[in-house]
């Protein structure tokens, strides 16, 4: 049995970690707030953009217009950019997405698949195990922006135009909310339009009457060069989405991981504290029958 020191020690350790824990509860609350914002305000932009994109290639579609982005060709080496955390202590967050891209990996085992990695937890976990990165692009969450995010994806959309790969894919957590995200394999490149002719269905007299119809716009300079202009573009708010929904993910997965952590502190010091309050009342009671029986020993 612990002596009543031993339990002290864990007591008062136990305490300090919970305080530990909350602290970095209510910081990643804060941070939540500020990533939750930022991608929710992102959102509506990238769905908008890239309906405005499925649009203007249906219109252009009679004239013929194309984008070496929107070019699909035979797939034989793929990129994959896997979206982590520089820091742990947030639950499954990254093991979750590790885990997506090895099954990537693995499906994908007859393409030559390279990896790059944002975060250093994914860096480390494919290093030490023998996978090679093409590039890790540290330190990407210090100084997050729009700016930074559009100088990887020109990156990649540099290799794609080179014929260095034939398509290019980003695994990341997609944020729900503070407990839940969903881990998401999107396909950057070659650009997908939210809606295309394959996926839509085909149309009945019900719907006919009730779509709006499609109005043609002037375009200035020209049909090309708006579909040049957005195309690019659509691919780098498509990776600076990414890294937002990776970012409040993060701090959801980390926060609920701490309000966890400091539940289970709270739970050990009451098992303790009850710990040690039946082996003082044992040591208290074995000193007054000592007491006792020497006195009865006396008589």
């Amino acid at each position: 049995m612990a002596s009543l020191r031993d339990i002290r020690k864990r007591i008062r350790s136990v305490k300090n970690t919970r305080q530990i824990t909350k602290a970095m509860k209510m910081v990643s609350a804060a941070k939540l707030r500020k990533a939750q914002e930022a991608i929710l305000a992102a959102r509506p932009y990238a769905q908008t953009l890239d309906q405005i994109i499925s649009e203007l290639a249906v219109r252009s579609a009679d004239q013929e217009l194309a984008h070496p982005l929107l070019a699909s060709r035979p797939v034989r080496r793929v990129e994959l950019l896997l979206l982590t955390s520089d820091r742990g202590l947030a639950g499954g967050f990254n093991s979750n997405v590790i885990r997506r891209a090895n099954r990537f990996l693995y499906e994908n085992s007859n393409l030559q698949v390279r990896v790059s990695t944002v975060g250093r937890k994914g860096n480390d976990f494919f290093r030490n195990r023998g996978q090679s990165i093409r590039k890790d692009f540290a330190g990407l969450y210090a100084g997050l922006n729009y700016r930074s995010a559009a100088n990887v994806a020109e990156e990649l959309t540099a290799a794609f135009l080179n014929d260095e790969v034939d398509a290019v894919y980003v695994v990341y957590n997609e944020f729900v909310s503070a407990i839940s995200q969903n881990v998401t394999v999107a396909q950057l490149l070659p650009l997908q339009p939210a809606t295309t002719k394959a996926t839509t269905p085909a149309p009945t007299p019900e719907t006919v009457a009730a779509a709006p119809a499609m109005v043609d716009f002037k375009y200035e300079p020209s049909r090309q060069a708006v579909l040049d202009r957005l195309v690019p573009q659509a691919v780098n708010i498509k990776v600076y989405r990414a890294l937002l929904e990776s970012v409040a993910s993060e701090q959801g997965a980390r926060m609920s991981a701490m309000e966890n952590a400091t539940n289970n502190a709270t739970d050990m010091i009451s098992s303790y504290t009850l710990l040690y309050n039946r082996t003082r009342q044992a040591v208290i009671t074995k000193e007054l029958m000592e007491i006792v029986s020497g006195a009865e020993a006396l008589k």
